[in-house]
């Protein structure tokens, strides 16, 4: 489980870092991108949901 919880952790930071920096790029490219920029938030949402609950477990 605590394999588990490090593999969603760093997940979730690495989507974050790309979230950060393709988020103003994709909104100043045009209309065109943005369905990439909202799968990643949806992403991230489910990513920070499933860290909450592993580290219920984990912790």
């Amino acid at each position: 489980m605590l394999i588990l919880f490090q593999l969603a952790l760093t997940a979730l930071v690495v989507l974050s870092f790309a979230l950060v920096i393709g988020a103003p790029v994709v909104l100043a490219g045009g209309n065109n991108a943005q369905p990439i920029l909202y799968v990643g938030s949806s992403i991230w949402v489910a990513l920070v949901l499933l860290v909450g609950v592993l580290n219920f477990f984990v912790v």
